[in-house]
């Protein structure tokens, strides 16, 4: 039987996993990152509410902790439109590798947010990601700059998302918590489009057939399931290994762009090299990371 530690690294997997797939659909849905975000949250928070434990949380939760994490839902908001933006300004390619950078801004946020002991091997481990992310990106045109820049904003705030949920998941149940800040998002997005609108943008809310499609996926599978597998295996990793761990999704989401949207033609034996250095970084975490807690516990 799998200890807790081993069906939370479980769980993870397969929500990044669904997480890379994400860059896939938002690749293939002609809607903008802004109105696909909108649908997404909307969707993914109806299907929360779903769970009976939910409405019934719901109605016992103090309204200073439903503000909070209506706050972090703004930021998860933030977090997609950037890294949906990334994906239209450059590809969904640039969007993944960029968010590899997110352990290593966990590694110096998290210390800092949540008050925890600073871990020297952490930032080792996350500097090791960063080679394999240049390799990766180091082909790149002057045209996609611009994602590039986009898509490092959306690490950090997938960072400072990822260190709040940590602090937070304590005071109520993954779904709970994942049903509000779906809400938090779907307001500041849906806010950010009546802003848009305002300023004289085109705003599109109607989808075509094949978008709809997409959109569900994305909604259900890559957001209400992947959101809850993730939250759940908050509870017994820290933010910086979720965050490690959820650097195999350029791996996980570029291996999908091949078999779907067949762009292995434009993929190098750098990107493979690159691929692998972030790979031994994820995967060298838990054993890395157990063989120094036991030192710091002995001492």
């Amino acid at each position: 039987m799998l200890s807790a530690e081993k069906k939370a690294y479980v769980e993870l997997h397969i929500a990044v996993l669904l997480f890379g797939f994400t860059a896939i659909l938002g690749d293939l849905i002609s809607l903008s990152a802004v109105e696909l975000v909108w649908y997404r949250v909307l969707i993914a928070g109806i299907s929360f509410l779903f769970f009976f434990r939910v409405r019934n949380t719901l109605k016992k939760m103090p309204r200073e902790l439903v503000l909070k994490y209506l706050g972090i839902g703004a930021i998860a908001a933030l977090h997609w439109v950037t890294f949906f933006g990334a994906i239209k300004l450059a590809n969904a390619s640039v969007a993944l590798v960029c968010l590899a950078t997110t352990s290593f801004m966990t590694s110096i946020m998290e210390p800092i947010i949540v008050k925890r002991p600073f871990y020297w091997y952490e930032t080792a481990l996350s500097i090791l990601i960063i080679p394999g992310m240049v390799l990766i990106v180091q082909s790149l045109e002057a045209d996609f700059y611009l994602g590039m820049i986009v898509g490092f904003i959306s690490a950090f705030l997938a960072a400072t998302f990822g260190i709040l949920n940590k602090k937070m998941i304590t005071r109520s149940d993954p779904l709970t918590i994942s049903a509000i800040e779906m809400g938090g998002a779907y307001l500041f997005i849906s806010i950010l489009l009546i802003i848009l609108w305002g300023m004289g943008n085109t705003v599109n809310l109607n989808p075509s057939f094949s978008d709809w499609i997409y959109i569900l996926v994305l909604a259900l599978l890559c957001t209400t399931l992947a959101y809850a597998l993730s939250l759940k295996a908050l509870n017994h990793l820290s933010a910086f290994a979720t965050a490690l761990t959820i650097n195999l999704e350029p791996i996980y989401g570029i291996l999908l762009a091949i078999v779907i949207l067949k762009d292995h033609h434009e993929l190098s034996t750098q990107f493979y090299i690159g691929g692998a250095m972030i790979l031994l970084a994820v995967f060298s975490y838990p054993v890395v990371n157990k063989r120094f807690r036991k030192k710091t516990y002995s001492s």
